[in-house]
């Protein structure tokens, strides 16, 4: 997906979390992250912006499960997160980074009716 930009691998994420690669399937497979297949290698891969220096974007997870509860799928989730909203401003995934996730939660909560 170009609207993302940059993405990480799995092997990527275990070495910034200093976790087995078995560890961060996990993490997915529980909704704490989101992964989508590459379309051109299969590889499976996180957007960049749901990791900070050495962890995940503490706000991620609760706004997963919300997406989630929406009816969300893992690529319209992140498409939700990355594409701009005029009345935010900015993109969802930008206001959960600069602390907004009450705001987002409660829009993608929203979505669901």
């Amino acid at each position: 997906m170009a609207l993302v930009g940059d993405w990480l691998t799995i092997p990527d994420i275990a070495e910034m979390l200093d976790l087995k690669v078995t560890r961060v399937h996990t993490l997915i497979s529980e909704r704490s992250l989101l992964a989508v297949r590459d379309p051109e290698t299969s590889v499976r891969k996180v957007p960049a912006l749901f990791m900070r220096e050495n962890s995940m974007l503490e706000s991620l997870k609760g706004t997963l499960t919300v997406l989630d509860d929406s009816g969300f799928t893992d690529e319209e989730a992140i498409v939700w997160l990355y594409t701009e909203d005029d009345s935010l401003p900015g993109r969802p995934i930008d206001a959960l980074i600069n602390g907004r996730k009450t705001e987002i939660r409660r829009r993608a909560s929203a979505l669901a009716w």
